[in-house]
């Protein structure tokens, strides 16, 4: 019994540990399992704040600047921290950021992209985020929108571009800002880039047009700041009966910088309200010259011969293609109005004191290009006869090109067909439809071939009438091309090309023409004669190393006249005293190097000394602003007189052409720009190579 009790007892307590042992067990296993779940749900918690922290951390443009000024109106000066660029702009409008980083450190650019898309994919993969310490969820905070795309954020690199893409756009082709918020233009948007989202008319009208205004003036006051002298370009503009848009005046500036480039900038396009007499245009010209610190520095003013006059494009008699014959009367009846209301005007303006020849005195230039084509125009309306031959050989061209097939069109043509169709629709000036009518008679025999109206086709007498008109008019189209266009030609090409025209017209001989040939002859001496004795263009076509005095037939008289503008723009003074402060004694160097002969020291040339110096060299090709760098140490004096006079242009500008095309678009019914934004457009227009080059 004894012993029976004893084996129970060992049992009991078996039982009792092995229990005991399976509860530490079970416990052990449970603990393990409560530390991996506890590890597991700490890593998850931790993915998702690092997820979270993606998405909503800021990627900012300015991590690469340090702002150094912040002024009024959110305007921030930063420098860049790679390359120390100081970079004015707004705070909401940072594309100015973006654009240096992209164009000048392409690595840290890259850098931040990545990094915003980074932060685009970590939105768009943390849509549903689960909570932690409870089994519900709730969607992330992203810029999603309802098909699923997240929009771009203010300031994203291709949010910034786009808006920038389409405010080249309104600028370039002159369009309203209300396009921004067409039905239209937006489905393009978004068709184009979903994740784009439209800027309204406010942000580009009150921000990011006005930001790119501040960034030109402010280039433009520094480029003005290191000049030594500039030339002024004034344009007058009427919009007239037909549109509702009142006067204009553009002020545009030319400069040659240190390194000798020349740079044009339109300074201002003001609203010149009543009357515009000469007197508020002086005073609307003071006002700019002080604001842009170039009072002083005005060397000429180059104003149009005919300011109040018509600024149309001046086309040749009868010939229209490409319009029809209403077009051209529509436009010429609007040229009329203009220059109705405008000669109206003038005859108010230009009395006594209220002139502009009293106004600028000597400081005025008449624009040669203006000038030249005035000459063209007043020539032909001297043979009347001359618009039928003109009127039948636009109408078979017109027939021509709707009915014969672009490829052979081709063949007869030439490559340059296209070329000059091209040229026709962008431009129908005179010389555009002078090569056109060349053509045509180039390809005579073909066009005979391929019309089957005989109504159509040109007589001989019509062949000759055209054939001489494209040989007195030969030089004045090559004059023309060479002072038209976006580039900057000086006035030292304006006497030469006088003295060709007036050589052609004396040694033309014409049977058919002869009227025409009258006609120039007497315009270009009633307007442009004067060049020849003028002391301004002497100096500039002597200074121009291609011509010198190659072209004078007195060339003794010449060089006087040259010798006295280089004298009067020069600022030379006058003997200098030797110095009475005693020399230092010989260094060791000098002492060792004493066997050296040194070098005696160069005197001054005088002007006469400088003048021979330079026209016993002889005439080169080499463009004249690169000639005068390369030789400003060796003709001091006269550089500083070519600095000067190489700044007045013998071209249009820029703004004429957009005041040209302001009078065929801007129409009350098409448009509906107010004057504020239209000057704002007109500026950044003329001024865009500033902007994106």
């Amino acid at each position: 019994m004894v012993q029976s009790s004893i084996f129970q007892i060992q049992a009991h307590r078996l039982r009792v540990h092995g229990a005991r042992t399976a509860r530490v067990k079970k416990g052990s296993a449970l603990r393990k399992r409560h530390k991996v779940a506890f590890r597991w749900t700490s890593r998850a918690r931790a993915r998702g704040c690092t997820r979270s922290m993606a998405s909503h951390a800021r990627v900012s443009i300015l991590d690469y600047f340090n702002i150094v000024f912040e002024g009024e109106n959110g305007k921030i000066e930063s420098n860049c921290k790679a390359c120390g660029t100081r970079i004015q702009a707004k705070r909401s409008v940072t594309s100015n950021f973006v654009t240096h980083l992209k164009r000048k450190h392409q690595a840290m650019y890259d850098e931040f992209v990545k990094k915003k898309d980074v932060k685009r994919e970590a939105c768009a993969s943390g849509t549903i985020q689960q909570l932690p310490g409870s089994g519900r969820s709730e969607p992330a905070r992203s810029s999603h929108v309802g098909g699923g795309v997240a929009k771009f954020e203010r300031n994203d690199p291709r949010q910034l571009l786009i808006s920038e893409a389409i405010a080249k756009m309104v600028i370039r082709d002159l369009q309203a800002v209300h396009i921004v918020e067409n039905e239209g233009f937006r489905e393009l948007l978004q068709l184009l880039e979903p994740r784009y989202t439209p800027e309204p008319r406010h942000y580009m009208e009150k921000q990011l047009l006005p930001g790119y205004c501040y960034q030109v003036q402010l280039a433009t006051k520094q480029a003005l700041a290191a000049a030594e002298s500039c030339s002024v370009t004034l344009d007058l503009w009427k919009g007239g009966a037909a549109s509702s848009l009142g006067a204009y005046l553009g002020v545009t500036c030319h400069f040659i910088t240190a390194d000798w480039h020349i740079q044009s900038a339109l300074l201002a396009c003001v609203p010149l309200v009543g009357h515009h007499t000469a007197q508020q245009i002086l005073a609307e010209c003071d006002e700019i010259s002080r604001t842009h610190s170039i009072a002083g520095k005005v060397f000429r003013v180059v104003v149009d011969p005919e300011p109040y006059g018509s600024r149309s494009t001046f086309r040749l008699p009868g010939f229209c293609l490409h319009g029809g014959e209403q077009e051209e009367e529509e436009e010429d009846s609007s040229d009329e109005d203009v220059s109705a209301g405008d000669a109206g005007e003038a005859g108010q303006a230009c009395v006594g004191e209220n002139s502009l020849d009293l106004c600028f005195g000597a400081h005025r230039v008449d624009c040669f290009a203006r000038s030249l084509g005035l000459c063209v125009r007043e020539g032909l309306r001297t043979s009347p006869q001359l618009s039928i031959a003109l009127t039948k050989a636009a109408c078979l061209y017109n027939y021509v090109t709707a009915t014969v097939a672009p490829d052979k069109l081709g063949q007869a043509y030439g490559t340059e067909e296209p070329a000059i169709r091209d040229a026709l629709q962008r431009d129908r000036g005179w010389t555009s439809q002078l090569k056109t009518v060349r053509r045509m008679l180039e390809s005579a025999e073909f066009l005979e071939d391929v019309v089957d109206r005989h109504d159509l086709t040109l007589s001989s007498f019509e062949k000759a009438v055209l054939r001489e008109l494209v040989e007195v008019l030969e030089p004045f189209e090559e004059a023309t091309d060479l002072v038209q266009g976006d580039k900057h030609v000086s006035i030292s090409l304006a006497l030469p090309c006088v003295l060709g025209l007036r050589k052609h017209l004396s040694e033309t001989a014409t049977r058919q023409c002869t009227g025409i040939l009258v006609g120039l002859a007497q315009s270009l001496d009633r307007r442009l004669a004067g060049i020849l004795e003028d002391p301004l263009y002497v100096t500039a076509t002597a200074l121009d190393p291609q011509f010198k005095l190659t072209w004078s037939n007195d060339t003794e008289r010449h060089k006087q006249i040259l010798l006295k503008e280089v004298a009067k723009h020069t600022h030379t003074g006058g003997p200098q005293e030797p110095s009475q402060e005693p020399k230092p004694p010989p260094s060791k160097r000098s002492k060792l190097f004493s066997f050296i002969k040194q070098r005696p020291a160069s005197q001054a040339k005088s002007i006469e000394q400088e003048l021979a110096t330079y026209l016993l060299e002889e005439p080169t090709e080499e463009d004249s602003l690169h000639y005068w760098k390369r030789k400003a140490t060796d003709f001091p004096q006269l550089s500083q007189v070519a600095k000067k006079v190489f700044t007045v242009p013998a071209t249009s500008t820029s703004v004429e052409s957009i005041f040209k095309t302001l009078g065929k678009t801007l129409r009350p019914e098409r448009c509906r720009l107010l004057p504020k934004n239209l000057e704002t457009l007109i500026y950044l227009k003329a001024n865009y190579r500033l902007l994106w080059t």
